[in-house]
């Protein structure tokens, strides 16, 4: 009897870890393009959530050089014009969970689970994904994906940069 016991709470804690959890939230892809230039520097990038009155609700993530001595790296954060007048002059860099070392060429992939941080609860509304990059000795390149949270269902959608970003892909989970 005791043998059967342990099995059935075996197998009854199995199914409960080995199920997903489903939580509503955001996955966000970022292409950065291999750039054929002189002199190449890996883009600083901002990604955020913008209200439709084009106030922040949420900064997601921040790519920057954090290595540089004495935190000069943030020094150049200004150069996000719209991230940084928006709201990145109010924070202060670095932020657990959110600011990180810039990122090579390539396809990167965020998820975001609405309730923590950095997705804090988003009321019903129209929002758009907002992700900017800039470039020492480059370009600036600010690209936006419109949606409506919260998600009636999980959808692709996509933006595409023309010269420091390349595809952004939000998929929204409900």
């Amino acid at each position: 009897m005791k043998k059967h016991l342990q099995l059935r709470y075996t197998v009854a804690m199995g199914a409960c870890l080995g199920a997903p959890a489903f939580a509503a939230g955001l996955g966000v892809g970022i292409e950065i393009p291999r750039l054929d230039v002189a002199e190449y520097h890996r883009p600083y990038v901002a990604v955020w959530v913008e209200r439709a009155d084009a106030t922040v609700a949420s900064t997601l993530a921040v790519w920057y050089d954090v290595k540089m001595k004495d935190a000069e790296g943030s020094k150049w954060l200004k150069d996000m014009r719209q991230w940084w007048r928006r709201t990145g002059r109010d924070l202060s860099v670095p932020i657990d969970g959110v600011t990180s070392p810039t990122r090579p060429a390539g396809k990167h992939l965020l998820q975001f689970t609405e309730g923590t941080n950095p997705l804090a609860r988003l009321p019903a509304g129209n929002y758009k994904l907002v992700v900017e990059a800039a470039r020492e000795v480059g370009g600036r390149e600010v690209v936006t994906v419109p949606f409506a949270w919260p998600a009636a269902k999980g959808e692709p959608l996509r933006a595409k940069g023309t010269t420091e970003l390349g595809e952004i892909t939000l998929e929204l989970k409900p």
